[in-house]
């Protein structure tokens, strides 16, 4: 077990299986020294533990705690393709997409929960630039979405 993963579990949390596709697209591919992940969702052993718009059903609290699953299980895809996420050097992106009620403005607030994650569990390795997208839906009525980009040694 990488030091990255000892650091997830002394978080209370493991590193799941990578979800597995829902369409005609790979968990992730590497070019070079960069991963990049499709964009993951909060399953949790196949399922999705909430669904909704941000802001109506589902809570901007709950949201950011998707998105932190949504971040563990990029890591697993990350790890699917390089084998040991002791290899990830930085994240360098994070792209984040929230199933918005019409009036909810707090998008950047809900992407904390990925960006957090992967702070406490790279450290500086996990800094990185962002980007936080409020839709109108995704895929499976999911509240949230998230893609990162990493590059590793």
């Amino acid at each position: 077990m990488s030091a990255v993963e000892e650091k997830i579990a002394s978080l209370g949390l493991k590193l799941p299986d990578v979800v597995p596709p829902l369409a005609a697209y790979q968990p992730a591919v590497q070019s070079g020294n960069y991963v990049f992940t499709a964009g993951q969702l909060p399953m949790v052993e196949g399922t999705l533990p909430l669904t909704g718009k941000v802001g109506a059903e589902v809570t901007a609290e709950e949201a950011k705690d998707l998105a932190r699953t949504c971040a563990l299980n990029a890591l697993a895809a990350v790890k699917s393709v390089v084998g040991d996420l002791g290899r990830v050097r930085r994240v360098v992106k994070v792209v984040g997409f929230v199933a918005s009620a019409p009036d909810f403005t707090g998008q950047p607030g809900v992407l904390n929960g990925a960006s957090e994650l992967l702070g406490e569990v790279l450290g500086d390795a996990g800094v990185h630039a962002r980007s936080a997208v409020g839709v109108a839906v995704l895929p499976l009525d999911a509240p949230v979405e998230v893609e990162i980009q990493v590059e590793v040694a």
